[in-house]
C-alpha cells in the first residue's frame, strides 16, 4: 500500500463526512488507507465514522482521551503504507496538499515533508502571535529550524513514522524527534482553512506544557545517551564552588575571624550538598540509560542501510 492517513479525532461528528469526501476527492488515484484513532469522544463522532466510513478506512477507539500525541502514536502502530501521513481531523488541514507533498519528498529524495500553514486561519492574540513566539523559541533552542511546529499535516516515510518514539505530548516537537533519528526533513507551504464546526481543544493554557516539553526534548536531545554530562557539570561545578567557600571560611577561622553567623557559610554548605547531590543524580541516570537499552537489547543507534556483505 502506498499511502496510510492517520487522522486523531475528538468530538469532531460534523466534520467526519466532509473529511471522507475531501479524501476521496483528493486521494483518488493513490492506493491508501485511512486510520482514524477516537481519542475518547463523548459525542456521537463514533457513529459518524461508522456510518459513512469507505471500505478503505479503519476506526481505532481508544477506551479514554489520552491526548493528541498517543491518539497519533497508536494510528501510526496500525499504518500499512509505505508513506504515512498525519492530519487533523477538524478540516482545517487540506488533503489535497497530500499528493504535492508526496511528489515533493519523492524528488528531494526525503524522509519527512513538513507542512507549513500558509495564510493561517486562526485568532491573531491567542492563536497566531503564541504560535509564533513558541516556534522561535524551539528553533532557536533546539536548532531545528522548522518554521511551523504546530501543522499536524506531515508525511513519513514509514521506517521513520514508526520509530519517533512518540510519548506524553511529544507530538509538537515531530521535527526535533525526526533530527535526533537522523532522518532528512523539509517543510513546504499548505492550505488552511478556518473551522467550521465545533471549537479548538488547545488555548493559551498549553503554553507551560510546551514550556516543560521543550525542556525534556532539549535534554533528549543532547544528553540522553550521557547524561553524566550534564549532571557531573553541573554537579562538579556546584561542588568546588561550595568547597572553595568553605575553605575559605576555614582559613578565616584559623585567622580568628568568627564566621558561625556568615550567611557565606550556609551557602557554602548548600552548595556542597548540592553538587554530591547532582553527580549521585548522574550516576543513577547513566544506570538508567544503559538498563534501558541493555533490558529491551536496544542499540544506540539506527542502520540506514548495508551496502555489500554483511
Amino acid at each position: 500500500m502506498k499511502l496510510s492517513v492517520v487522522i486523531p479525532v475528538m468530538n469532531e461528528e460534523k466534520s467526519i463526512k466532509p473529511l471522507f469526501d475531501a479524501l476521496a476527492a483528493a486521494l483518488g488515484s493513490v492506493d491508501h488507507e485511512i486510520i482514524l484513532v477516537d481519542d475518547g469522544s463523548t459525542d456521537g463522532t463514533v457513529a459518524e465514522i461508522e456510518a459513512f466510513a469507505p471500505p478503505n478506512a479503519r476506526l481505532v477507539v481508544l477506551n479514554k482521551n489520552y491526548g493528541q500525541t498517543t491518539a497519533m502514536a497508536a494510528g501510526i502502530d496500525s499504518a500499512h503504507g509505505e508513506l504515512i501521513a498525519t492530519l487533523d481531523g477538524d478540516l482545517q488541514n487540506d488533503p489535497g496538499d497530500i499528493p504535492m507533498m508526496m511528489s515533493y519528498l519523492y524528488d528531494h529524495d526525503l524522509d519527512v515533508i513538513a507542512g507549513r500553514r500558509a495564510n493561517r486561519k486562526d485568532g491573531m492574540v491567542l492563536r497566531k502571535i503564541p504560535s509564533a513566539i513558541a516556534n522561535a523559541i524551539i528553533r532557536n533552542i533546539t536548532g531545528v529550524h522548522i518554521h511551523d511546529y504546530g501543522c499536524t499535516l506531515k508525511i513519513f516515510k514509514k521506517d521513520v513514522a514508526k520509530n519517533l518514539g512518540l510519548y506524553g505530548e511529544l507530538h509538537r516537537f515531530i521535527p526535533v524527534l525526526v533530527q535526533l533519528y537522523g532522518a532528512k526533513m523539509e517543510e513546504v507551504d499548505v492550505r488552511h482553512h478556518p473551522r467550521q464546526f465545533g471549537e479548538s481543544k488547545y488555548g493559551i493554557g498549553r503554553t507551560f506544557k510546551v514550556l516543560s516539553d521543550l525542556l525534556f526534548m532539549v535534554f533528549f536531545q543532547k544528553y540522553s545517551q550521557k547524561p553524566m554530562h550534564l549532571f557531573g557539570t553541573l554537579g562538579f561545578s556546584t561542588l568546588f564552588l561550595g568547597l572553595a567557600i568553605n575553605l575559605y571560611l576555614v582559613a578565616l577561622k584559623i585567622l580568628g575571624h568568627e564566621i558561625g553567623g556568615r550567611p557565606l557559610l550556609t551557602l557554602g554548605v548548600i552548595l556542597t550538598f548540592i553538587g554530591i547531590q547532582l553527580i549521585t543524580t548522574g550516576f543513577i541516570a547513566e544506570f538508567i540509560m544503559r538498563t534501558y537499552y541493555e533490558s529491551q537489547n536496544k542499540k544506540p543507534y539506527i542502520i540506514k542501510k548495508i551496502v555489500g556483505k554483511d
